[in-house]
């Protein structure tokens, strides 16, 4: 089981929301996201857990890792419903990282609103399509595809 992820720009943070499972096998895809992030928007990035199913010791480190990362951009990572099997536990090289009780909370906290850009991997599930159903393409011969731009409504 692997993760999907979105993208969203707000004014000042953008907001990374997970869905899946964040394990070893999904650790590349959430590296990815945060390149993505980085490269793509400015201030904090607040990691959206909601509809994430869990995650491993491995997932966890991975995210302790997204948070050095973010810093040595000049960014801050924060965390919104962190899942019910586990706590982040950074070690003491780990910039500290915020969490917020839900999404909703993370975005009051920096008084955000109204969306700028938005970016999914192919299967983030919506609710007019089950996780799933859309066309996958093959990342090999279509790297650029692998996500899809969105503009917000």
């Amino acid at each position: 089981m692997t993760i999907e992820w979105r993208y969203t720009t707000r004014q000042d943070l953008g907001v990374l929301s997970l869905a899946g499972y964040l394990g070893a096998d999904a650790t590349d895809r959430f590296t990815g996201a945060i390149g993505w992030a980085i490269a793509r928007g400015t201030g904090p990035v607040i990691l959206d857990l909601t509809g994430l199913l869990g995650w491993s010791a491995g997932g966890q480190i991975a995210v302790a890792q997204a948070a050095r990362r973010l810093a040595e951009s000049g960014r801050r990572l924060e965390l919104a419903a962190i899942p019910a099997d586990g706590s982040l536990v950074p070690d003491a090289t780990c910039p500290p990282v915020p969490v917020h009780c839900d999404l909703a909370a993370a975005l009051a906290a920096h008084g955000a609103h109204g969306t700028a850009k938005q970016w999914t991997t192919d299967d983030w599930p919506t609710p007019q399509a089950p996780r799933g159903t859309r066309p996958h393409l093959n990342p090999a011969h279509h790297p650029r595809d692998q996500r899809r731009r969105t503009s917000a409504p």
